[in-house]
């Protein structure tokens, strides 16, 4: 793995923050107390919370049922010709008539239909003369 790819706010190991400094004592002194009631507090928090006996845990995860009650779907039937039934191949379709003698392609792949031999001879040399 490479490290020049990572973006350098992923990076864990950048350089560390210096020593924060204040406009002036009022500041800093705002600061230190803010920092001391949330180390009070967090010692609260931790007195506060008691650690979950065994006997609240539950030993195996009770099954959550798939199809919620009542909402069974409905048995809808089927036709059965769609079923039972052949599928019928589609015929390929072919020119049947005596008009159209060909057909040419005038330029990269365009398909253009030629009635006679002028047109022929018209559409072949049309990118040379």
């Amino acid at each position: 793995m490479t490290m020049h790819l990572a973006h350098p706010a992923l990076t864990l190991g950048g350089k560390r923050k210096g020593k924060v400094k204040f406009r002036n004592a009022d500041e800093a002194r705002k600061a230190r107390e803010l920092a001391e009631e949330w180390e009070r507090k967090q010692a609260e928090w931790k007195a506060m919370s008691k650690p979950v006996p065994k006997s609240f845990k539950v030993s195996k995860p009770v099954p959550i049922p798939r199809v919620p009650v009542g909402r069974e779907s409905q048995k809808i039937p089927s036709l059965g010709m769609w079923v039972t039934g052949a599928v019928n191949v589609k015929q390929t379709q072919q020119y049947t008539g005596d008009k159209i003698i060909g057909i040419g392609t005038m330029h990269k792949s365009n398909a253009v239909p030629i009635f006679n031999d002028q047109q022929a001879k018209d559409i072949s040399t049309m990118r040379r003369g």
